[in-house]
């Protein structure tokens, strides 16, 4: 039986519950995530979607994403925590932002995305595999 994973937003009106592993966990320095996180990278979990319970009301922020697809940001409308990420390019998988979860210790990165974009002050595991974009497939997928 997998681990369920739980987190939310900083306020408590939006909760979810993922009930399958993820299937990968990245640093994305995409530019909209460093928009989105206030800093050079975000660190999330891609996860099933058809997993994942959301309960409360996410705001979501549609933009192009830098892979060409269209990504949808969800975050708190109360107390502005992201809590949700989706992409036009990846249907199946709801990416879950590492600060958000109940227990951020299940967060181990394994990769790296859009490090093209990557800042020299954003310093990153150098053992993780990185991609100076998104890869053709995530690994672990």
């Amino acid at each position: 039986m997998p681990k369920t994973i739980t987190g939310g937003c900083a306020c408590g009106a939006i909760r979810y519950e993922c009930t399958e592993e993820p299937i990968v966990s990245a640093h994305c320095q995409c530019r909209g995530c460093q928009h989105f996180s206030g800093t050079g990278h975000m660190s999330i979990l891609l996860v099933p979607a058809d997993a994942v319970t959301v309960t409360g009301d996410p705001k979501f922020y549609e933009s192009p994403a830098d892979s060409g697809s269209t990504t949808r940001r969800g975050f708190c409308r109360n107390c502005g925590s992201p809590v949700i990420g989706k992409s036009s390019g990846m249907a199946d998988v709801v990416f879950l932002p590492a600060g958000s979860l109940d227990d951020p210790s299940q967060f181990e990165p394994a990769v790296a995305v859009f490090t093209e974009r990557g800042h020299a002050w954003d310093h990153l595991d150098s053992g993780l595999m990185k991609f100076p974009a998104m890869p053709p497939a995530m690994p672990g997928e």
